[in-house]
């Protein structure tokens, strides 16, 4: 028998339940069951973590820019813009440069009032950012092609038309802050709007509180000339944009400045990064409790087996085969549990992916659902760290095997 063979042969032999030996057997089995728990649930954990950041990711780009242009200190807005957004269409990488002009408002249905955000767009150009706008629920952006439309049209989320019981089709006022300049100041106006389409992201925030208008409407509705809050910038590789706007810096400075998507929403991807290591730190303390059972599992084997281990060496196993059989049976448990705790780990996140079994608030998480994305390049590190975990455990009762003499173990037998 190759010298491998021997040793894997009585490290399987080992481990193998004994009635005179059902505590080391016992133990054993709780070492395969924390490891695979272990790496189950980072499985898991991880599978979560990147779920939310990849929908929230896919979400965000599906309505937002890769890069806004604004300006640095908020004044009279971008007067400029169409100069400039020329300028930035001609850049490397560009694909899609356009016009938007933000406002909160108060909007007034027939039945139910609620707050938001219009934001007026250039209806090409816009289509070329929002893919939302690409792929409208219901309704049509035909109006907001018409400049001369009376009223305008205005396409609401599918949240907020739930929420606030907007209908497709329908008119509504819209309440402007500082629309009506008087000798006494300004104050809020109201503008009617048609309601001529309905859009959803899948991003709740978006979903429940912005709406489009046309860019002319919008300016008319707040007394303004022709000048935008923001020039939305799309590239060709979103994951390149934070180089895209550092290159464009130069070009808007020193008025504007170029901020990429990950910055704009910094707060919820930091959040999520935080989230995703306290986790990797919280469950790898389940693989600590495992190697910890696998270390008092081949201690107790040692002190179990000084005959066995005595007989062996003086057999002629030396002390080098006497301490791979112990590593062996560590590594063993370590390779059990691991591939138990990968087939649990990807069986929960498949069927909770595919059945969306986990439901949570729309209005608190952005989306419905607990998405799971379990990766495989997740599972081939995971379970590597359980076998290098599962190794280390090993070191010290492999050592204490070879320091048996078997002369002074058998005298007495």
């Amino acid at each position: 028998m190759p010298a491998s063979s021997f040793e894997l042969f009585v490290a399987s032999r080992y481990l193998r339940a004994r009635r005179k030996e059902a505590v080391i057997s016992l133990i054993t089995a709780i070492s395969v069951v924390g490891v695979a728990a272990g790496v189950m649930s980072l499985v898991v954990a991880l599978a979560v973590t990147n779920g939310f950041h990849n929908t929230l990711e896919r979400s965000l780009l599906g309505a937002t820019a890769h890069i806004n242009i604004e300006e640095r200190k908020v004044t009279t807005g971008i007067q400029d813009w169409r100069a400039l957004a020329d300028k930035i269409a001609k850049q490397p990488h560009v694909v899609a440069v356009a016009p938007t002009l933000y406002t909160p408002v108060f909007m007034l249905g027939t039945a139910n009032q609620t707050g938001a955000v219009i934001k007026g767009v250039d209806i090409d150009a816009e289509m070329k950012i929002s893919s939302a706008l690409r792929h409208l629920k219901q309704g049509s952006v035909d109006r907001l092609r018409d400049p001369n439309a009376q009223p305008p049209g205005l396409i609401v989320g599918q949240r907020m038309r739930e929420n606030a019981g907007f209908v497709l089709n329908s008119h509504l006022n819209v309440m402007v802050p500082d629309s009506n300049m008087t000798v006494f100041g300004t104050f809020a106006g109201t503008r009617p709007f048609y309601v001529c389409g309905i859009f959803e992201t899948g991003f709740y925030d978006v979903d429940a509180n912005w709406t489009y208008a046309s860019l002319a409407a919008v300016q008319r509705a707040l007394g303004l000339p022709d000048v935008v809050s923001t020039l939305e910038v799309n590239i060709d590789d979103p994951d390149q944009a934070p180089a895209v706007a550092k290159a464009l810096a130069p070009l808007v400075a020193p008025r504007y400045v170029a901020t990429p998507w990950e910055e704009q929403n910094r707060p919820i991807f930091s959040a999520l990064a935080m989230e995703r290591i306290i986790t990797m730190i919280v469950i790898g303390l389940i693989l600590l409790v495992a190697a910890l059972n696998i270390l008092i599992t081949l201690v107790m084997m040692v002190m179990e087996k000084y005959r066995d281990i005595a007989i062996l060496m003086s057999m002629g196993a030396r002390p080098q085969q006497i301490r791979r059989i112990f590593m062996m049976q560590g590594m063993l448990i370590g390779a059990v549990g691991s591939a138990i705790g990968l087939v649990a780990g990807y069986g929960i996140c498949y069927f909770c992916e595919t059945y969306r079994l986990i439901q949570i608030p729309e209005s608190v998480y952005s989306m419905s659902f607990v998405p799971f994305e379990a990766r495989w390049a997740d599972g081939i590190w995971i379970a590597a760290v359980a076998m290098v975990v599962s190794f280390l455990a090993t070191l010290y009762p492999a050592r204490n095997a070879t320091r048996i003499a078997p002369a002074e173990v058998l005298r007495y037998e």
